[in-house]
């Protein structure tokens, strides 16, 4: 645990670090309220805190007060050292903001043990932070893959579009689809396959910027949504997945496990008017392309299609495509 010790006095401070250490604590020091609450500001700052409450500059109470007005999510565990022993002190220190009150001298085991009582305070407080977390985090991401949800993932795509037209900037989309994947679900089960899409998710996640968007869409469908990026970086980026998945074979328990992806690839440019439908389209077409010229290869999203024509599954495209073939 990390604490901050907090006392003007140097007497007082050396006669508490060597017991601090000896219980495993990495103590940080402040010499007055000031210092105190400028260590505080830190994001890794003590969430522990010994504090004397007379001190120049700011007291250990009113730096209480200024703890307990800000609007922080991990909180700030505070026990007030004193040589004050009047009731009203107690109550004025503990309606500060303060968790715990000490009288100076302080017994070594009370301390010890008022410590310890701090620690599981703020590690029950942590678990339930990283509880909750991770409830939103499954209920906004697929299970399987740590990729976005399917909902959330069209939620942004429309908020990408409008933000991309807003700043005049071009959004790149990309959408994959894992070649002849119901083959390996059949001859090596669901379990391989779900460990190959597992893998395959994250070699992506990994490859992309931390603010860009990989969502699983469907089965084995990944849409990919990386602002700023125009016809030529999302040709660029939809090469350079396509390498990568096939690029080395999946390793599961049943042996490893070959696998090639088919992307279709577009880029909307600021100022033209897009919708989510419009850009899936475009996006199925290339797609869909791909997987007639063979697969394993990803095609580019040229001309808007006519809003006519018919959709993947057999249909006819009058569409224009850039298509880039591998050997």
């Amino acid at each position: 645990m990390k604490i901050l010790l907090v006392d003007d006095d140097p007497v007082s401070r050396l006669s508490l670090m060597p017991l601090l250490d000896k219980w495993g604590c990495e103590v940080q020091v402040a010499k007055d309220g000031t210092a105190a609450w400028a260590a505080l500001q830190a994001p890794d700052s003590p969430r522990l805190v010994l504090m004397d409450w007379t001190m120049p500059g700011l007291s250990g109470v009113e730096v209480c007060r200024k703890l307990r007005t800000r609007n922080a999510e991990a909180y700030t565990y505070v026990i007030l050292l004193t040589a004050r022993q009047n009731q009203q002190d107690v109550i004025e220190g503990l309606e500060s903001g303060a968790d715990d009150y000490l009288t100076k001298p302080c017994n070594t085991s009370e301390l010890r043990a008022r410590i310890r009582i701090g620690e599981r305070i703020l590690q029950m407080q942590s678990d339930l932070i990283q509880a909750r977390e991770l409830v939103r985090f499954k209920s906004t991401h697929d299970s399987l893959t740590g990729a976005w949800s399917r909902g959330n993932t069209f939620d942004m795509l429309e908020r990408e579009l409008s933000r991309a037209n807003r700043e005049g900037k071009p959004l790149g989309l990309i959408l994959i689809d894992f070649d002849h994947f119901k083959n390996i679900n059949d001859s090596l089960g669901q379990l391989a396959g779900d460990d190959v899409l597992r893998q395959a998710a994250l070699r992506i996640l990994g490859s992309v910027r931390i603010y860009d968007i990989v969502g699983r869409v469907g089965g084995e469908e990944f849409l990919l949504l990386f602002s700023g990026c125009d016809t030529t970086a999302i040709r660029n980026k939809a090469e350079r997945l396509r390498g990568m998945i096939a690029g080395s074979p999946f390793k599961t328990a049943s042996g490893a496990v070959p696998l090639t992806v088919s992307l279709g690839a577009f880029s909307a440019a600021p100022g033209e008017f897009h919708t989510s439908e419009s850009v899936m389209r475009s996006l199925n077409a290339a797609l869909y392309r791909a997987k007639e010229l063979g697969r394993n290869r990803a095609e580019m999203f040229v001309e808007e299609m006519p809003a006519d024509a018919p959709f993947p599954d057999g249909a006819i495209f009058s569409a224009k495509l850039l298509s880039r073939t591998h050997e």
